[in-house]
């Protein structure tokens, strides 16, 4: 594998900022220092840009198999790459859905072929298959995933005994997606009634409401606490849930922690009006108090990652006629750090701040092995960005399947020039590399 020598670069890492030279070989970090003389096959003088360790995103939706049309491990891994992703945890709600080793290993075997950036994904559990959830690898799979709502249709996992058992038995984390599917059957009867088919796009925070989120979110911490489980809690909307986490501990030491997603700090209910549909996901964008809340809650520690929920329809689909129509989730991986960069800009969080939340916790609340951090002996996914660029989202620079952003119109700080994937430079300057693929993470546990 080639060497890379990157020179002169303004590197994030574990709380501080330093000018430094980094030496990648055979796909690790093999030295960090100043003034790096190195002999190396490519050589980038990175003077006035950030280097930051890759993201790794714990949350996205990539649609293979199954539903295709709408993304693949082909085409939403390169996006991710351009905006600096190298790493992603893959949901199980793909058609089969991945509820027993066999169809999980058919996706591992898939990404091997396909995904440029590094991947890992979930083992799916359902009212009937804990035999083939404590089959799962915790060495080789990054947790099991719980629908304890209706986001997905067949994976509703709703029977308390089962319920108990796996939280019970669980031989690692389970992420949970939490909204609890009686009070959102019964608000979304009262809708129907009220206005038949014609539900207004507005009313998706009435309908999957706080009450939803918070019933079933503190259900499943309940249960972590009884049983001593590994829990960790997908995309928090609310800022009521926030009382549910603690932030008294270092996160190493936390057996309950929490995720929150970009679009929950970046929109906010009012942008129904022009949106629609482009911002309906599930939990639901609510009230401008609960962005609010919830950057707080990142920036005091109660909430542990940022992620994206990456989750494409195509334009068609997010084009139907009534509120029902219309699926849930919005496409985010390749703009998700440059969101994040803008905050940075508007003096709302600092950089180390950043890769922080987005890297390094990702890193330690999965135990990943070796990546999240720049450290000699870590693989090499290292990330470039040029703060002095900025991007405005159009339909033509957006890299999903599906061909659309929520985000299109936004002009965002930050420009990735240079993306590096397990020692492999993916992407240059708008330029992909795909002759060699991501790796399969591992995870020390």
């Amino acid at each position: 594998m080639n060497s890379i020598l990157i020179k002169n670069a303004q590197l994030v890492n574990e709380g501080q900022i330093q000018t430094a030279d980094v030496l990648v070989k055979d796909g690790f970090i093999h030295t960090i220092g100043q003034h790096l003389n190195a002999i190396a096959d490519t050589t980038i003088d990175a003077k006035g840009q950030y280097l930051l360790p890759g993201v790794i995103d714990d949350q996205v939706h990539f649609r293979d198999p199954g539903l295709t049309h709408k993304a693949d491990l082909y085409s939403e891994p390169r996006a991710a790459v351009a905006g600096g992703v190298t790493t992603f945890m893959e949901m199980p709600n793909t058609v089969p859905n991945a509820t027993t080793q066999a169809l999980l290993q058919q996706k591992y075997d898939t990404a091997a072929q396909k995904s440029l950036a590094n991947y890992s994904f979930f083992m799916g559990g359902t009212n009937d298959n804990l035999a083939e959830i404590l089959k799962t690898d915790p060495r080789t799979v990054c947790g099991i995933k719980l629908f304890m709502g209706s986001s997905t249709g067949n994976m509703l996992v709703d029977n308390v005994h089962t319920l108990e058992e796996i939280f019970a038995k669980s031989p690692m984390l389970i992420a949970t997606h939490c909204e609890d599917e009686a009070t959102i059957r019964a608000n979304m009867q009262q809708a129907t009634e009220q206005y038949g088919d014609a539900i207004p796009m507005g009313l998706h925070p009435e309908i999957r409401s706080v009450e939803a989120c918070y019933k079933s979110s503190s259900m499943a911490v309940e249960l972590a606490q009884k049983h001593n489980t590994r829990l960790h809690i997908l995309h928090i909307s609310t800022e009521e849930e926030l009382a549910l986490f603690r932030n008294d501990i270092p996160l190493e030491q936390k057996r309950i922690t929490a995720e929150v997603c970009v679009h929950h700090l970046w929109f906010d209910a009012a942008q129904y009006q022009t949106l629609g549909a482009q911002i309906k996901c599930n939990p639901a964008i609510k009230e401008a108090r609960h962005k609010q809340a919830l950057f707080q809650g990142l920036l005091d520690n109660r909430l542990d990652i940022i992620a994206t929920d990456h989750a494409p329809h195509t334009w068609e689909e997010k084009q139907s006629d009534t509120y029902k129509g219309a699926p849930s989730g919005l496409p985010l991986v390749q703009h998700s750090l440059q969101v994040m960069l803008a905050f940075y800009k508007q003096g709302k969080i600092s950089l180390e701040r950043v890769v922080e939340k987005m890297c390094h916790a990702p890193a330690i609340c999965f135990q990943v092995e070796k990546r999240g951090f720049i450290r000699e002996g870590y693989w090499a996914d290292l990330v470039l960005v040029d703060l002095e660029q900025n991007l405005t989202v159009t339909k033509e620079n957006v890299l999903y399947k599906c061909g659309w952003s929520p985000l299109e119109g936004e002009t965002l700080p930050g420009v990735v020039t240079h993306t590096i994937v397990s020692g492999h430079l993916a992407y240059q300057n708008g330029a992909f590399d795909e002759s060699k693929k991501g790796e399969r993470v591992l995870f020390s546990r």
